[in-house]
């Protein structure tokens, strides 16, 4: 059996050897900083006992979803809010208006659409969502489509 240096060994084409810290067979014994590593270590003897080994193929291997979680980390840090704002008008229905915005923006609710409609009757504009940029821009788009006056702003604090 070969001995492991903190990463999985080929001994064949068939057979991974994956040690665990503290194994017998294993050199290390805490927590390994190489783990990522693969080496493939192949024999070239037909019987048994010891064999020519040839040099290891060393192989960077990435564990399944790190990258994906830290890139998706890291692009909501980096993408910063955006506030779609509905701007009160003299055309357009309080009724039409509510069925725009239940229409539009995913998960709204009737409670929340006529608040949001109220708030623009009687302020002149109301925040409807703040989301991520491409998001903001494309619900305003269709608020727009539909004939209601929307813009979008950098949110400073925040979601």
């Amino acid at each position: 059996m070969e001995t492991a240096i903190c990463g999985r060994i080929a001994l064949s084409p068939n057979h991974v050897f994956n040690p665990k810290p503290g194994d017998k067979n294993s050199v290390c014994r805490g927590p390994c900083a190489n783990r990522g590593f693969l080496m493939a270590i192949s024999t070239t003897c037909s019987g048994k006992g010891g064999g020519l080994l040839e040099k290891p193929v060393i192989e960077r291997t990435t564990t399944p979803g790190r990258e994906s979680e830290f890139d998706l980390r890291k692009s909501k840090k980096m993408a910063p809010p955006y506030r779609v704002i509905l701007h009160n008008d003299n055309y357009n229905k309080r009724e039409y208006v509510v069925q725009v915005l239940m229409k539009v923006i995913p998960g709204m609710t009737l409670d929340n659409a006529v608040n949001i409609m109220q708030e623009a009757h009687y302020n002149g504009m109301a925040v409807v969502i703040i989301c991520a940029q491409a998001d903001a821009e494309e619900h305003c788009m269709q608020l727009r489509g539909n004939g209601l006056l929307s813009s979008i702003e950098p949110a400073s604090g925040g979601c």
